[in-house]
C-alpha cells in the first residue's frame, strides 16, 4: 500500500489537475477494499482530497439482464453499461473544480446498482476507481483505460480468492452448491479474461493478506 500511495503522491505533485487511479484484478482479489483504503489514507492527510468510484455501480440491472438474456452471466464484460462508465470517467476528469459529480454504487445485499449513491466532490484531486475490466481494450472498454492515469493490477492466492467468492455468494442468498457452481462457471471464466489484461496495467501488486 505504501509504495502505491507514494507513487500516487508523485502523480499529484507533478500536476495541477485531477488524477484518476484504477485498481483492477480478478473477482474476489480485494479491489474494493484496497481502493477504499487508498481513499481513506489520502483523506487522513487532507479531508476531501480523494473520492471513490466503483465500476460495479455500472452493472446493468437485473431487469435489463433478463431482457437481454444475460442474467446467468452477470459480471461478464457485456453486463455493464460501459459507455456510461467511460463517459462518467471523462466527466470526472473534466469537472475538477467545477461541480460535484454523482455516481452510482452497487448494493451487494440486493445485487443491484444504486443511482447517485456516491459523490465525487468538485475539489477532490484524486479519484480511485476499481473494477474487473479496467484494462480491457475491446469495444467501449478502451475508453475506460484511456481515462485512467495509473492502473494497478492486484494478484492474490487463487484458493483464498475462490473461497472468498463462494462465501460472498452464500451471503448473497445462494446455497453453497449454487455458489460454488457460479464461481466455477461464471467468476473463474471472467477471472481468466481479466488475467490476460495484466500486462496492460502499469504495475502488479501482490496481496499478501
Amino acid at each position: 500500500m505504501t509504495s502505491a500511495a507514494d507513487e500516487i503522491r508523485d502523480l499529484l505533485a507533478g500536476g495541477s489537475g485531477r488524477v484518476v487511479v484504477g485498481v483492477t484484478g480478478p473477482p474476489g482479489v480485494g479491489k474494493s477494499t484496497f481502493a477504499r483504503r487508498l481513499v481513506d489514507e489520502f483523506n487522513r492527510d487532507e479531508a476531501g482530497l480523494a473520492a471513490f468510484l466503483p465500476m460495479d455501480g455500472f452493472h446493468l440491472s437485473t431487469v435489463q439482464l433478463v431482457r437481454l438474456g444475460r442474467r446467468e452471466r452477470k459480471g461478464a464484460p457485456d453486463t455493464f453499461d460501459v459507455a456510461g462508465y467511460a463517459a462518467t470517467l471523462t466527466r470526472v476528469a473534466q469537472d475538477y473544480g467545477v461541480e460535484d459529480v454523482y455516481v452510482p454504487d452497487f448494493d451487494r445485499a440486493v445485487e443491484e446498482p444504486v443511482a447517485a449513491a456516491l459523490v465525487i466532490p468538485r475539489d477532490a484531486r484524486l479519484v480511485v476507481t476499481e473494477g474487473n475490466y479496467l484494462a480491457f481494450a475491446d469495444g467501449g472498454w478502451a475508453g475506460v483505460r484511456s481515462a485512467i492515469d495509473r492502473l494497478y493490477y492486484l494478484d492474490f492466492s487463487p484458493e483464498v480468492r475462490r473461497a472468498r467468492l463462494v462465501e460472498r455468494h452464500v451471503v448473497g442468498g445462494r446455497t453453497r452448491a449454487e455458489a460454488e457452481r457460479w464461481v466455477d462457471i461464471v467468476d473463474e471464466a471472467n477471472a481468466a479474461l481479466i488475467a490476460a489484461t495484466e500486462s496492460d496495467c502499469d504495475r502488479t501488486l501482490r496481496i499478501d493478506d
